[in-house]
């Protein structure tokens, strides 16, 4: 994303990093969005992914001054420390259950736990095979938007289509692996 006043991401990443408070709520207003709705698919509550959205920020916050900015947008730094962050909370809620389980009584009924809803290997297959499937633009489109967090306008900068096209592509590619992916009977 470069709609910050005319100045590009690596400009608002030295700024911030040189302790720019303005810089980095640039990049926060830039990149919160799609930071949540990556932790919200990883780890499916509002309330968690909330949580790792802020501990994404502040670990970006914490590891600015040492980034050297790879290619023209921040975003892909910013999903990879959202998806360790995710990957830690969902650690941590597997153990405190661990933990807490013993101290349960066992004649309670067990709850749902839809937290832990948490994609199998096998899932990943399928919708890896799925995916194989598409269009090599569709695969793209899937892989930077899905995958590794891009907004719609920036994945259409990175492959030279407009963002509607990219938008109408993604909706097309939802639709088809939910309805080929999802177990049957749901």
């Amino acid at each position: 994303m470069h709609d910050h006043s005319g100045r590009t991401d690596a400009d608002l990443v030295a700024a911030a990093a040189g302790g720019s408070e303005v810089a980095f709520r640039a990049l926060y207003r830039a990149y919160v969005r799609p930071v949540f709705w990556l932790a919200h698919s990883l780890v499916g509550t509002q309330v968690d992914a909330e949580d790792v959205t802020q501990e994404t920020f502040l670990a970006a916050w914490r590891k600015l001054p040492g980034l050297e900015l790879a290619g023209e947008s921040l975003l892909p730094w910013l999903a990879t420390i959202c998806r360790f962050q995710c990957a830690n909370r969902i650690r941590r809620q597997q153990r405190d259950r661990v933990h807490t389980a013993g101290a349960v009584d066992e004649t309670m009924p067990a709850t749902v736990d839809v937290e832990r809803q948490v994609v199998d290997a096998a899932m990943v297959a399928r919708i890896a095979q799925e995916v194989g499937t598409l269009s090599a633009l569709d695969q793209q489109i899937f892989r930077l938007c899905a995958a590794e967090g891009y907004a719609y306008a920036a994945a259409a900068e990175s492959l030279g289509v407009t963002p509607g096209v990219v938008r109408n592509r993604l909706s097309r590619i939802r639709t088809r692996l939910r309805s080929s992916i999802e177990p049957e009977g749901t």
